[in-house]
């Protein structure tokens, strides 16, 4: 049966209310969480970009059954692979082994920070890999040496680790990364409901995997007014992934969407009051085979009216498609 969740989104929401957020989607009944990790936000007008790892030890206290999950983390260019494994294990040994690692090659965005300039794909591709060979032996308890192209460990060990390991969900959009995934991912994360990339993660026929996809929504009672809102705090994700893993700062992202209109967003993103609305675009990621569909409320001060809509009509509306 599909799982549904509750997005986490940092880039638009205050730190202590991501946390209050999450407490609220367990009670409304959603199946699991994710959270996404930023240095900046998407654009100005998000005004947010609380540290994800803070938000989780925080929320893995105050909830008590729901999943947590990165959505996705780089350890690649602002985290060593080394420390994403401690941190990892730690938030794993918090939550009573109720999180997932969700990992990918990162955006321009957050990873420039460091001042290491920002390589072509194949290389984030073939650090991502490196990354996750890493953290998959330290989550071990075992001493790692490690010397690869982009990526040294000296004798490291991680002591605090839950009674299972963290799984690994890798994200993927494309050939490269879904072989990344395909190879050393316990799961799938991807943003587009593409049944390519679910075929290319289980070319081998094995064991099915949890598939997780994301679909940002604007609930509102008016729906002209969630499509003019939606519009203007999510008009950068009209891009596509090509451009918003390569521009480096909200300023561009404002420049690159300056000319998207409201009803250009309204057509990936599922506004207003309707549940049929909502629910055409979860039938699109049940078709392509995910298992698990988080959905992301856009704005901040939307969230409470959306989990309370969630909780009376949108989870029982997607649990009996």
């Amino acid at each position: 049966m599909t799982q549904f969740g509750f997005t986490a989104l940092c880039e638009q929401t205050p730190p202590k209310q991501l946390v209050s957020d999450l407490v609220g989607a367990e009670a409304a009944g959603f199946d699991f969480s994710v959270i996404s990790d930023h240095y900046f936000p998407w654009l100005e007008e998000q005004g947010h970009a609380a540290y994800a790892w803070s938000v989780l030890g925080a929320a893995a206290h105050a909830t008590e059954r729901l999943p947590l999950m990165t959505f996705v983390t780089c350890p690649t260019f602002r985290y060593h692979p080394a420390v994403v494994a401690q941190k990892a294990a730690t938030v794993g040994v918090l939550s009573d082994g109720r999180f997932t690692l969700g990992l990918g090659s990162g955006e321009n965005l957050n990873e420039h920070i460091i001042g290491r300039g920002w390589p072509t794909a194949r290389v984030r591709h073939k650090m991502l890999r490196e990354a996750i060979e890493i953290i998959r032996a330290l989550f071990s308890g075992d001493y790692v040496d490690y010397e690869g192209e982009f990526f040294d460990v000296d004798s490291a060990r991680i002591y605090d680790r839950p009674d299972t390991p963290v799984p690994i969900a890798v994200a993927a959009s494309g050939a490269e990364s879904g072989a990344i995934a395909a190879d050393l991912g316990d799961a799938l994360i991807a943003t587009e409901p593409k049944a390519e990339i679910v075929r290319a993660f289980e070319y081998d026929g094995g064991t099915p995997k949890p598939k997780y996809g994301q679909i940002p929504v604007y609930y509102d009672t008016d729906a002209r007014r969630a499509e003019e809102h939606a519009g203007r705090l999510w008009r950068f994700g009209v891009a596509g992934w090509k451009v918003m893993s390569e521009l480096p700062a909200p300023v561009n992202f404002a420049a690159h969407s300056s000319f998207v209109r409201p009803g250009d967003v309204a057509k990936s993103v599922p506004c207003g009051p309707e549940l049929e609305v909502y629910l055409d675009a979860v039938r699109k990621y049940v078709e392509a085979g995910f298992t698990h569909i988080a959905l992301c409320q856009i704005g901040a001060d939307r969230q409470a009216d959306f989990l309370d809509w969630a909780r009376r009509e949108l989870l029982p509306a997607l649990r009996s498609l």
